[in-house]
Formats: structure tokens, sequence, C-alpha cells
């Protein structure tokens, strides 16, 4: 098997070029189920919030669709949550969103480009004692909790799309994806649901930077440990840590300019992640080759 300059294995055999074509199969199905669903959904959030969940759930409904009628079956996700992988990953997975909230959102606070305030609760303790207490609860409670939620985005987008779109030798199959997440958020932005800054064309550029560098930074971890659970979790964690402490602690006119997922800081922190995890673990040919040798073969 060949690689070609953008990180894509070049396909040299007849079964290689049948995966190929499965795979883009796949991502048509995959498509046309998503698009409509999301649809749906854009357009019945303002009337119910009960269409969120089914937003975030439809990415994955849409891949249980398409595994149903093309019968690929469940086993390249890997949902099995033994494995030393998964075990030296969690740590990793647990503190990295503190750390980019502690990078993006400390510098806010610090040059007082954003007010470090506790939101109002029945506890009556100092900010930074609140601040702590909350942290830990969402660290592990809160990511336990939300894994019903990010699950439902990543047995859609890191556990079938991103692996079909390498198997279908798109180029640049991780930065292709996370771009795919974030215009998939876009529509509720527009709509001034979801982190919609003072300048909503700003808002939109840095949230699209934001969430393509976290897209491939969860998806270089869902390749490199074989298994979807670590991406499950890392969503889980970042949604709990990120916007139910750092945001709430967050208060300012411009305090989404500065900090949240459309925020500056959070984008130039996320993107230097990206940047920095890309040169200094495996190569995306070496984790496509990884993904290719590690996939089950189709029954």
């Amino acid at each position: 098997m060949k690689i070609n300059r953008s990180g894509s294995p070049v396909a040299s055999t007849r079964g290689e070029r049948e995966r190929i074509h499965s795979a883009r199969r796949g991502l048509i199905v995959y498509f046309a189920m998503l698009v409509p669903l999301s649809t749906l959904c854009y357009v019945m959030i303002p009337k119910s919030s009960l269409f969120i969940l089914l937003l975030m759930w439809a990415p994955g409904l849409s891949s249980i669709a398409a595994r149903l009628l093309l019968r690929e079956g469940i086993r390249d996700i890997s949902l099995r949550v033994k494995g030393k992988q998964l075990l030296k990953s969690l740590p990793w997975i647990l503190l990295f969103p503190s750390a980019i909230g502690l990078v993006a959102y400390g510098i806010a606070w610090m040059t007082g480009l954003v007010q470090f305030a506790a939101p109002d609760t029945f506890i009556k303790a100092p900010p930074a004692v609140l601040f702590l207490g909350f942290w830990l609860v969402q660290t592990v409670g809160g990511t336990a909790v939300g894994v019903i939620s990010s699950s439902g985005e990543e047995l859609g987008w890191r556990g079938y799309m991103l692996t079909r779109l390498i198997d279908a030798r798109v180029p640049y199959p991780l930065l292709t994806s996370g771009i795919i997440w974030g215009l998939w958020h876009l529509p509720v932005m527009m709509e001034g649901l979801y982190y919609s800054g003072p300048y909503p064309v700003l808002s939109i550029a840095l949230f699209m930077v934001s969430v393509t560098s976290f897209g491939i930074i969860i998806g270089r971890l869902r390749l490199a440990t074989g298994s979807i659970w670590p991406a499950i979790l890392l969503h889980a964690c970042w949604n709990a840590v990120i916007q139910d402490v750092f945001d709430s602690f967050s208060k300012g006119k411009n305090v989404l300019l500065w900090t949240g997922e459309s925020g500056i800081f959070v984008a130039l922190a996320l993107l230097a992640s990206a940047w920095v995890i890309s040169r200094r673990t495996i190569s995306i040919q070496r984790l496509s080759r990884r993904w290719i040798s590690l996939r089950p073969p189709k029954c």
C-alpha cells in the first residue's frame, strides 16, 4: 500500500478499491440521514429544548442507520472498555480541558478582559473555593453524565465518519472531519442559541478554528487508541469542564469575544494544542495505517 502526500493511503489492490467504494457509499448514506435529521432539529430547537438532545444524537443515529442498511456491523468502533490504551489516555482526557481552560480563561481573567465571578448558588463560599468544588464535581460527575449526549456525536463523527473518510481516501481526513463537525454547529450559532458573540462573523470564524482544532485532537486520540471510548470521554469532559465550570465563572460584556468556544483565547489555545499534538505524536500516515490494520475484516 502506498501513501500519497495528503496522508491518505493509495489503493493498490482490488480489495482496497472495494474498501474505498464501500466507504464512499457509507458516507453517502450517512449524510443522507444526517442532513435532514439535523435540519429538523435546527427548526424545532427554538420550540422545544428536547430537540437539542436529538440534534446531539443525530450523528450517532445516522451512523447506526448506515450500519444497518449496509450491514456493516459495529466491531470497528471497539466498544470494549478494557485495554491499556484507554487507561493510559484517561488522565490526559480528564486534564486536557482543564489545561486549556486555565490557559485561555486564566489569561482573560488576569488581564481583566473577562471578570472571574462565581455564579449564583445557595452555597456560600469564596469564588476560588466554589470554582475548585465545581471543577472536581464536573470533572468526574459531569463527565459521566455527559457521556449520554457526547456518545451520540462521537458514534457518528469519530466512530463512523472519520474512519470512512480514511477508507474512502479523502485527503486530510482529520482536518476534513473537523471542518464538517464545525459547520454542523453553525445553524445553531446563527440562531443565537450557541456561543454567539458580539460580532457574529468573527464568532463563526473563531468557532470554526476551535472546533476544527478540537476535532483533530479527538480524532487523533480515537485513531491512536483504536477505540471510540476515549473520544466520547474527552468530548464529555470538555463540555462538563469548559461549559459548566469555566464559562459559569466568567462574566463581562465581552465574555464571548475572549472566552468560550467562539472566544479568541480558546481558539488560539486549541489551535496551538492541535499543532503541538500533530507534531509530537504519530503522523497521520501511521494513524491511517494503524486504523486500517486494526479494523476487522468485512464479513
